[in-house]
């Protein structure tokens, strides 16, 4: 890979598929590669994940930061709105290499495809699907 991962690299690839597939984490990460932009706001991973506490979302994703598979990218302020969420998820590049070399992305078109069909999204979870994104996803 071309830069270190994180906390990762303290981890063998073994350990890694174990911490990347433990079950919220895997969520959130299926979360972020059905969303139309693969960049998902917190919100935007709360709400498919009711069975999971707002904080164990925000702690997972944040285990995930720190283990380079996951990065936060926030809206300058000249492209803020209010009412927008400001900060969104998204995989690193480095994430994306790892799940791909270890056949995690397999589902990626099937789960995008889910997500179009959900015809029953909350209109806050709609606004935000379209709220602004940082131009420069990298």
């Amino acid at each position: 890979m071309s830069t270190e991962l994180g906390t990762a690299e303290k981890m063998g690839s073994r350990e890694l598929i174990h911490f990347v597939t433990q079950q919220t984490r895997f969520s959130l990460i299926n979360n972020i590669l059905q969303h139309p932009k693969q960049l998902p706001s917190m919100y935007e991973l709360e709400e498919p994940n009711p069975s999971v506490s707002d904080a164990t979302v925000y702690k997972h994703i944040q285990k995930l930061i720190d283990a380079g598979i996951v990065k936060e990218a926030a809206l300058d302020d000249d492209q803020r709105r209010q009412g927008y969420p400001r900060k969104f998820y998204g995989l690193t590049e480095e994430g994306r290499e790892f799940l791909e070399k270890h056949n995690l992305l397999a589902a990626e078109e099937t789960l995008q495809q889910i997500y179009e069909t959900i015809s029953d999204k909350p209109e806050k979870m709609v606004k935000y699907e379209n709220a602004p994104r940082p131009s420069d996803n990298g």
